[in-house]
């Protein structure tokens, strides 16, 4: 049975992932620059420590290109799609998604300290300079995944997934 918690935990969920489709399609044009940038700088370096290979024919960099930008196409795809599962499970209270939700929600949260040193400190663990407004959307989106990630796993300890009163 509903409670009074029920419709905003949809709502909340239904809003986050409406955000993160949104993110998603956007993630292709913020990371196309970097990725070939640093593509670029690793071909270079390896130029420089090897100065009598001869360099990678135009047609295998632009091979690269294409390669890079069809994977971030995929890659925002495949984030459409998980959001829009997550909002019609919401919407239908589909009890799977709820968990996935959960655990998906879990995970970013686990990585958040992660995703704060990246955008705070330089770091041999992320050698791409991703831009600013990249970084600071993903501390800012990581907050609130949080708080959603505390409330639904309280929701599921006290009622239930979808934070519904067991039957009996």
């Amino acid at each position: 049975m509903p409670t009074g918690w029920t419709r905003p935990l949809q709502y909340s969920v239904v809003a986050w992932y409406l955000i993160q489709a949104i993110y998603a399609i956007t993630l292709p044009f913020l990371m196309a620059g970097p990725m070939a940038d640093y593509f670029n700088q690793v071909i270079q370096q390896q130029a420089r420590l090897s100065p009598n290979t001869t360099p990678p024919p135009a047609e295998f960099l632009s091979m690269m290109t294409t390669v890079m930008t069809w994977s971030l196409a995929i890659g925002a795809a495949i984030g459409v799609a998980i959001s829009a599962v997550a909002i019609i499970g919401a919407l239908r209270r589909w009890t799977w998604v709820f968990y996935v939700v959960l655990v998906l929600l879990g995970l970013q949260t686990i990585s958040f300290p992660f995703t704060v040193i990246s955008a705070f400190a330089s770091s041999t663990l992320n050698p791409v300079k991703l831009p600013t407004e990249l970084t600071a959307s993903s501390v800012a989106l990581g907050i609130p995944a949080i708080a959603l990630f505390v409330w639904m796993l309280i929701a599921a300890i006290r009622r239930g997934p979808w934070a519904m009163r067991r039957a009996g």
